[in-house]
């Protein structure tokens, strides 16, 4: 998968036709990082800003009603096409969806899917749900899908599969009027079914996409296996077009889904939740009877006290919960748009990854897919980044910084590979200690200065050429103190190949005491292997005193000396 540059200005879906009008909805990009983006998808009824959580409402049974999710911030909501059809179907197409539910901005309408999962069956057809949704007036429409659900076969995943895209294909001979139309993606679980199943959608000509079958997997706190869904489908689907995840209502996992590229969620767990005494926070769920506090400041939360929610009549109750429920949503979201646009979203998953063991269990999953996440990840930030611990260390940054020192990088013209460990500010060529090492180095080497190729080891980045050191973000981050000792082994791992991408003759390594030594013993198995010359040196005093650089610039000299003699 790769991110052209015009990526802040993506171009649009399909042209759309009624009564032989065409107009072009456009979702166009606005920030990026990792897979995650804040964007802009215009619909008939305006704008909605991604990534947006559509609220799902029963107009039978509503906690919150319409208007007052449009008050609260939400511009786009989800209603079940299948419910309408079955039970105000008269009414919803004379008037239309947007004059019946009372809401003036985007509704998107799902088809009766979820239904044929959980009954197995529905009293109606993939035409008449397309008529239903078309005459009704919905903004952004869904074919009636087959979902695979959790756990499947083989073999029905792959039927449910073979029938969404039959569906699918067949949309395109039907009358679509001016909804938006998602293709919806299936397979489950069958993560080769999904890769298919993506890209024969995307060679259809949907304004959306969606990943079906998902609210199981969540609701059985799957997260490692929701990752691989969503990678599974995300590479083959057209970046201008926006992905939907469907059931994804808590805002714990909103960083996550938004991290694989998930532009808008829809659920009901906030109505669900509150009928049910449950209270959202950001890193979980908490039991409303069980509060002492509410650690919460919406506008909910900031009018009561739990007493006070206590010894409402439920119905009140339950609103209450529901709309700060809701709050929380729009909270987190706005969080997760911020954390985008200060390229800070990997930072914000691995806080979210401690909300839940399964949610750490996602976070070590997204290792696996580094190369995936640096696609959309930019070059260069408004911010350094921040490695906490080793997991940090995996981050798409890191990972390209490594990956583009190994893959671009020459040193032919060296001829001694000098390591030495973190020095103790950054930038390091700006810092005291590599100033009066390169000026020691400089007094015994002169002009045979430049033969020498410096890099900085047991740094968060692996290993950092120190010519390097100002590019992002080798200075533009920041580690705690003892994150080098964890950071070692990477280094360790990558010295071999550093000697090898150079016309190096001999090794000097500067030794820190409180690390381990792995970078030591990996650069000298590295140059017994390869007949090289190798010292080590391991000052008594702190390796950057004067008396230890002099030291050291000695041993560079005489082992430069030897290694040319040889």
């Amino acid at each position: 998968m790769s991110f052209s540059p015009e990526l802040s200005a993506l171009g649009a879906s399909a042209l759309l036709r009624r009564r032989g009008l065409r107009w072009t909805a456009l979702f166009e990009v606005r920030h990026h990082d990792l897979l995650g983006r804040v964007g802009r998808l215009r619909t008939r009824r305006g704008v909605v800003e991604t990534p947006a959580l559509l609220p799902v409402v029963n107009p039978l049974k509503q906690l919150v009603s319409p208007q007052e999710l449009w008050e609260m911030g939400f511009r786009a909501i989800m209603v079940n096409a299948y419910l309408l059809l079955k039970s105000m179907r008269e009414e919803v197409e004379s008037r239309g969806i947007h004059e019946v539910l009372g809401f003036e901005g985007a509704i998107m309408t799902d088809s009766g899917a979820y239904q044929l999962l959980v009954h197995g069956k529905v009293d109606t057809t993939p035409e008449e749900i397309v008529e239903f949704q078309v005459k009704a007036g919905s903004d952004v429409a869904v074919i009636l899908d087959v979902p695979t659900g959790y756990p499947a076969s083989r073999s029905v995943a792959e039927a449910t599969v073979d029938e969404t895209l039959r569906r699918a294909r067949a949309l395109f001979s039907l009358d679509r009027g001016e909804a938006l139309w998602v293709g919806p993606v299936q397979g489950g679980a069958w993560l080769n079914l999904v890769e298919r199943c993506a890209r024969e959608m995307a060679s259809l000509p949907f304004d959306l996409h969606a990943l079906g079958s998902p609210t199981r997997v969540m609701e059985q706190y799957l997260f490692d296996l929701l990752v691989d869904m969503l990678a599974a489908a995300k590479p083959h689907l057209p970046l201008s077009r926006p992905l939907h995840l469907f059931g994804a209502g808590h805002p714990m996992m909103f960083s996550l889904a938004v991290a694989l590229g998930c532009d808008l969620f829809d659920s009901a767990s906030y109505a669900l939740y509150a009928r049910q005494g449950r209270y959202m926070v950001d890193h979980g769920t908490l039991r409303a009877e069980s509060l002492k506090y509410l650690p919460c400041s919406c506008a909910v939360c900031s009018k009561l006290t739990v007493e006070e929610l206590r010894e409402m009549p439920r119905v009140e109750a339950e609103r209450a919960l529901a709309k700060h429920n809701l709050y929380v949503c729009l909270a987190e979201l706005k969080r997760v748009k911020q954390a985008i646009v200060e390229g800070r979203l990997w930072e914000l998953l691995e806080a979210r990854s401690r909300s839940h063991p399964s949610m750490g269990a996602a976070l070590r999953k997204l290792r696996e897919l580094t190369p995936l996440l640096e696609a959309g990840t930019p070059i260069s930030k408004p911010k350094g980044a921040f490695f906490h611990d080793a997991s940090s260390m995996h981050r798409p940054e890191a990972y390209r910084f490594r990956r583009r020192v190994k893959e671009r990088l020459s040193f032919n013209h060296r001829k001694l590979l000098l390591l030495i460990p973190p020095p103790p500010s950054k930038p390091y060529t700006r810092s005291k200690a590599v100033k009066r090492a390169l000026k020691e180095l400089h007094e015994v080497l002169k002009d045979e200065l430049s033969l020498i190729e410096i890099c900085v080891y047991a740094t968060p980045l692996g290993l950092v050429p120190l010519e390097l050191d100002e590019v992002y973000p080798a200075s533009q981050h920041e580690a705690p103190r003892g994150l080098e000792v964890e950071a070692e082994g990477v280094s360790a791992s990558e010295v071999a190949d550093l000697i090898d991408s150079g016309g190096f003759e001999a090794v000097v390594y500067l030794h820190l005491p409180r690390l381990r030594g792995l970078v030591h013993d990996a650069a000298l198995k590295a140059c017994l292997e390869r007949g090289l010359g190798f010292k080590a040196y391991s000052p008594k005093a702190s390796p950057w005193s004067p008396r230890s650089l002099k030291e050291l610039a000695s041993l560079v000299g005489e082992l430069l000396k030897k290694a040319k003699e040889a």
